[in-house]
């Protein structure tokens, strides 16, 4: 849930005051995934000459939200903030603690040594790091954080030490530090032996390289280079020449801007060109001009990261008049489906266009079987869609954990079709995941929100959702526009079969009428609200159902756990006497889902259960469903829609009442800080909560 952003001004004079701006909103911009601590390594000294100010680091670290970090920076009493920089590198992080309670000894940017040689920002996990640490405590180096990322900053200053030559480049000695690393990670670093150059570098995290300047740049696809030799170390200790065959720098003129970033919405406020790295890629800036490396070749290598123009907008990732980015989220969702299915589904003629899949639909459908890879909220909406798959498909289908999959070492052939669902197109154990099925030949497809992710570049077809940006870290629209993109995908999988027809125009019509019908669950959000300040102060939920909406059980109970810290559990109701039954009496908050569909009267026996337990069951309903709402005390009626769609209905108000029911419990739900050591107090009344909405 880090963030990373580093900004390099290369003869663009910036204050110190005007670049640690563009840092702290930098970070602001990656707020929304969440953290307990930030912190920014800029060059220090206070002359006007920058060969003076780069012979030192300072580091500012602080707990707590990026505005404290801010806070701390204006105390500094040995900073000239009006100190002018022709170049100069400056990184930010924003840290989810792991490794280490928060605290600014544990935050990033960590450092090589006291004298600050070298620092970096990491993103990921070292799984080694015991390993490399007792290594390097053998060799005389102190540790004084609990992390594992200063095993990386200590390791650079090992290589450091110990090379060969004096000359060696600064990405030469970031590969050979890689070539230690286990686990994923995303990389950011900065020295003082090396002024005014950055290098950056990743493997199962995300890290792009924003590019801004007034001039004409050298090329538009920055070609790899690569050491000449793997085992010599001696031929990489140098940068390969740098002109416009290997590198990227303004032709004209030399002044330029980078921007190092972990997502685009930090970057896109200042330019649209970016550059995605990939795994194992080292990127250095070095007098201005960016070049990428990579220790060796291997069998599908792209020769070149070409420049790509975002198409994101600020406005996007602004709130506007909505409290937090998760609520403006859930309430652009009638927008974000019709995103999902604009150009793709005509309504006039029930017919449905995949471009991204029309290359290989023959190929899927002569598959044996289907397989669904996810993690998280996005497993959820596989969940949610794996029975209308199987019944247009007729196909069987299997939806897996990414990492219970891989734990698994789960059985994949030439013959399967796996897809890979990501909000981001970056999660680490559903890229793994993908190596692994492309390693043994199954065909792979992409489901993400985002443009140039990992999965999107590395699977062999796929779909965007097109969502837009979802900033906030609890999930909602990307949920939803998942769900109708593989509905979408069922539809084109059985637009040849005759038999199939009338359920195909049933759905089709149904997704026609989807953005109306969620319009109308929306509006309940007052009832919602109210529903919420009487269960916000119980310490857990249950949530019920089956078929179409086990899967939004699940949903409904992550968002609660997620952005509430209440305990919550999604449970399927045919397994309510196998257990979870004894869980409930007259105290145990119940929440049901009973819709009319094929499990109607199976729900029905389930709600009679609950009842007999003394339970109180809040019921999600059709609201013509007439005979449920007047035998329930406590109901929220939703509108009617074909079977396979009404998840899409039935999760909105679980969606509504997690937002509300963290605002209640004094959680911000826009930075959603770690839990309370001590639960907040509801002793004192709390003011009715006052939503802005557009």
């Amino acid at each position: 849930m880090c963030g990373i952003f580093a900004y390099l001004n290369y003869h663009v004079p910036r204050t110190r005051r005007e670049i640690l701006e563009i840092l702290i909103k930098g970070l602001q911009r990656l707020e929304y995934r969440g953290y307990d601590s930030a912190g920014v390594g800029i060059d220090g000294g206070n002359s006007k000459e920058w060969e003076t100010n780069c012979k030192a680091i300072h580091l500012i670290k602080q707990r707590g939200k990026v505005k404290a970090l801010d806070e701390e920076i204006h105390k500094q009493q040995d900073l000239d903030l009006d100190v002018e920089f022709d170049v100069h590198l400056g990184i930010a992080h924003t840290r989810w603690a792991t490794h280490g309670a928060p605290s600014p000894v544990n935050s990033h940017p960590q450092r090589s040594d006291k004298g600050n040689e070298f620092i970096v920002i990491h993103n990921g996990i070292i799984t080694n790091y015991k390993d490399l640490r007792k290594f390097l405590e053998s060799k005389g180096y102190d540790f004084e954080s609990e992390t594992d990322t200063e095993t990386i900053a200590k390791l650079v200053k090992y290589m450091y030490d110990n090379r060969e030559s004096g000359d060696i480049s600064f990405a030469t000695l970031v590969e050979r530090v890689t070539q230690q690393l286990e686990g994923a990670f995303a990389l950011v670093f900065k020295s003082v032996h090396y002024p005014g150059e950055a290098v950056g570098t990743r493997r199962g995290g995300p890290l792009l390289i924003g590019v801004r300047s007034d001039h004409k740049l050298s090329t538009d696809h920055i070609p790899i280079l690569y050491c000449s030799s793997g085992k010599d170390k001696k031929s990489c200790s140098t940068l390969p020449r740098m002109d416009q065959d290997t590198c990227l720098f303004p032709v004209d003129e030399k002044a330029v801007e980078y921007y190092f970033a972990s997502d685009a919405s930090a970057v896109i406020e200042h330019t649209n060109r970016v550059i995605f790295l990939e795994d194992d890629d080292v990127a250095a800036v070095s007098d201005g001009r960016l070049s990428i490396h990579r220790m060796k070749r291997t069998a599908g290598d792209h020769p070149a990261r070409a420049i790509q123009t975002l198409q994101m907008e600020l406005q996007q990732i602004m709130k506007g008049n909505y409290s937090s980015y998760m609520q403006k989220e859930i309430f652009e969702q009638p927008e974000s489906v019709i995103n999902t299915m604009r150009g793709r589904v005509n309504f006039d003629d029930n017919s449905v266009t995949l471009g991204g899949l029309k290359d290989h639909i023959k190929e899927i459908q002569r598959c044996r079987r289907l397989i669904v890879i996810a993690c998280g909220t996005s497993y959820h909406a596989g969940v949610a869609t794996r029975q209308v798959l199987e019944e247009l498909t007729e196909l069987p289908v299997m939806v897996e954990l990414a990492s219970d999959f891989l734990d698994r070492n789960t059985p994949v052939f030439r013959d399967d079709v796996c897809f890979f669902i990501s909000q981001s197109g970056e999660t680490a154990d559903s890229l793994l995941a993908l190596h692994y099925c492309k390693e043994r030949g199954a065909l792979t497809v992409g489901i993400t929100n985002t443009v140039g992710s990992s999965i999107s570049r590395e699977t062999d077809c796929g779909v965007h959702i097109n969502a837009g940006p979802e900033i906030g870290v609890a999930s909602t629209k990307a949920y939803t526009s998942q769900f109708v993109a593989l509905i979408m995908f069922a539809l084109l999988m059985c637009a040849d079969r005759i038999s199939m027809q009338p359920r195909r125009r049933e759905i089709i019509q149904g997704l026609r009428m989807l953005p109306e019908l969620i319009k109308e669950v929306l509006s309940l959000d007052d009832e919602i609200q109210r529903l919420a300040t009487e269960l916000y102060q119980q310490k857990s939920v249950l949530i019920m159902g089956r078929g179409y909406h086990y899967a939004t059980c699940l949903e409904g109970a992550l968002k609660i756990k997620e952005i509430t810290y209440m305990h919550s559990e999604g449970i399927l109701a045919g397994e309510l006497k196998h257990g979870p039954l004894a869980l409930v009496d007259k105290l145990m908050p119940v929440i049901m889902i009973i819709m009319r569909d094929h499990t109607y009267s199976k729900c029905q026996n389930a709600f009679q259960q609950v009842v007999a337990r003394q339970g109180r069951p809040i019921v999600i309903c059709d609201k013509d469903d007439y005979e449920t709402i007047s035998n329930s005390s406590r109901t929220i009626k939703v509108p009617h829609c074909v079977d396979c769609l009404q998840g899409i209905l039935s999760v909105i108000p679980l969606q509504l009442l997690s937002f509300h029911l963290a605002v209640l419990r004094g959680y911000d739900v826009s930075l959603l800080p770690p839990p309370r050591t001590h639960p907040p107090s509801h002793t004192s009344p709390i003011p009715p909560l006052k939503l802005n909405r557009l």
